[in-house]
């Protein structure tokens, strides 16, 4: 840890990681759990996505301590069909249920070319790209879809019915990292308001509307029975119900407009849902999905403005490697004194 003014501290990764653990632990999660919680905070500092880093962990402990996530279950898994895995996250975090199911949902896809997971009962999976990316590094091709608290009202509506409700696809690459594309359905994640907020700074226009159905640069106003602005007009809306069908009704978790909010103590577990489906290349591209991955993407960057998506966490990923991550003094503080009353 180093301080680099009174406003800010500068933390390596490991940091980030032992600190959001401690956090985690003194609150009463376990230490598996804790652990798989940690690396992902970790990873959305090391990509940039603040929204989605430390700035959480304050309410994750205040959900474990209230009880709206419990932080000791186990989460359980079950399959009674070749390909198809089935976990139940028992109300606790997302993280180590869909670390139990990645361990049967790799082998299936391999065995039989395609294999999904459907996850229930379920909890905030922080950044969707930072799960399909482990997929990836395993060779596999995979797809995510999530569904979350409602904050994004139908196309023509004024009330939120929705989450987010983001999707993810991430593929293998030849050399280096795996090529992830991560977006929400609306035009920016809950997050990016959520972290306006916390910084006192206005959002801009076309992010959100306020209670009345009216566009907003007031992030409070956004957050406070506003709803998000789907991605595309009415596009970004038709993918959140796509979302919401895989995520919520094909695995039988709550609906967006039934789960309690991830951002506040009011209401027990939200109960949410995650489906992943993993496909082996191999099984379909008779040996040339690499090459032509790589033949895409050569293209498509020939052009000199043409940015290949990712392309910015894996430079943030690179500085915070050498640089660290940069903190404000009051969240730090906070966290600290969380994760001291566990020493």
């Amino acid at each position: 840890m180093k301080e680099t003014d009174t406003a800010t501290v500068r933390l390596t990764l490991a940091d980030v990681e032992r600190l959001a653990d401690a956090a985690l632990r003194t609150t009463g999660t376990s230490e598996t759990n804790a652990r798989s919680v940690a690396r992902s905070i970790a990873s959305a500092e090391a990509e940039g996505l603040a929204s989605h880093g430390l700035m959480r962990l304050p309410v994750y402990c205040q959900h474990v301590a209230c009880g709206k996530v419990d932080g000791r279950v186990e989460p359980v898994a079950n399959s009674d069909r070749a390909g198809a895995w089935r976990v139940d996250a028992r109300h606790g975090f997302a993280h180590p249920a869909i670390d139990l199911g990645f361990r049967q949902l790799a082998p299936a896809a391999r065995e039989n070319g395609i294999a999904a997971l459907s996850i229930i009962r379920s909890y905030n999976c922080g950044v969707l790209g930072y799960h399909v990316e482990r997929l990836a590094r395993q060779g596999l091709v995979a797809l995510a879809f999530v569904n979350s608290p409602p904050s994004m009202a139908p196309w023509g509506g004024s009330k939120p019915f929705f989450g987010t409700n983001p999707i993810a696809c991430a593929a293998p690459r030849k050399t280096g990292s795996p090529l992830v594309i991560d977006q929400s359905a609306s035009v920016v994640a809950r997050g990016e308001v959520m972290l306006h907020a916390y910084e006192g700074k206005s959002i801009p226009q076309g992010w959100a509307l306020d209670r009345e159905g009216r566009p907003t640069t007031n992030p409070h106003a956004a957050l406070d029975g506003g709803s998000m602005l789907p991605s595309g007009g009415y596009k970004g809306a038709g993918i959140a119900l796509m979302v919401e069908i895989l995520a919520a009704i094909v695995t039988g978790a709550s609906l967006s407009v039934h789960a309690s909010s991830f951002a506040d103590n009011d209401g027990g577990p939200p109960g949410t849902g995650q489906f992943f489906i993993a496909i082996d290349p191999e099984a379909f591209a008779d040996g040339a999905f690499s090459q032509r991955l790589e033949q895409l993407i050569e293209a498509m960057c020939s052009e000199p403005r043409v940015r290949l998506p990712g392309a910015r966490r894996a430079a943030a990923q690179a500085r915070a490697v050498t640089e660290g991550i940069a903190v404000s003094r009051a969240l730090y503080d906070d966290i600290v004194e969380r994760a001291a009353e566990s020493q």
